[in-house]
């Protein structure tokens, strides 16, 4: 699980998330990937796309793993 940290943000979206960390190639396909229910946050399928992503919360897609820290 690698460390993303939200530099003083309160969030992320989700989608941007996996554009930032370069886990999809473009926002377009984190809508897709996540609208298909192949993105899971704590352990459950997110289909949010803007997803408000938090400090403490965990982030799994495509067999990598993300910790959001503060």
């Amino acid at each position: 699980m690698s460390p993303f940290s939200l530099q003083g943000r309160p969030y992320i979206t989700l989608n941007n998330l996996l554009k930032v960390e370069a886990l999809v190639e473009s926002g377009g396909v984190a809508k897709q990937v996540i609208s298909e229910g192949l993105v899971k946050v704590d352990g459950q399928v997110e289909l949010r796309k803007r997803c408000k992503i938090i400090a403490g919360q965990k982030i799994e897609f495509g067999g990598a793993g993300i910790e959001i820290i503060a």
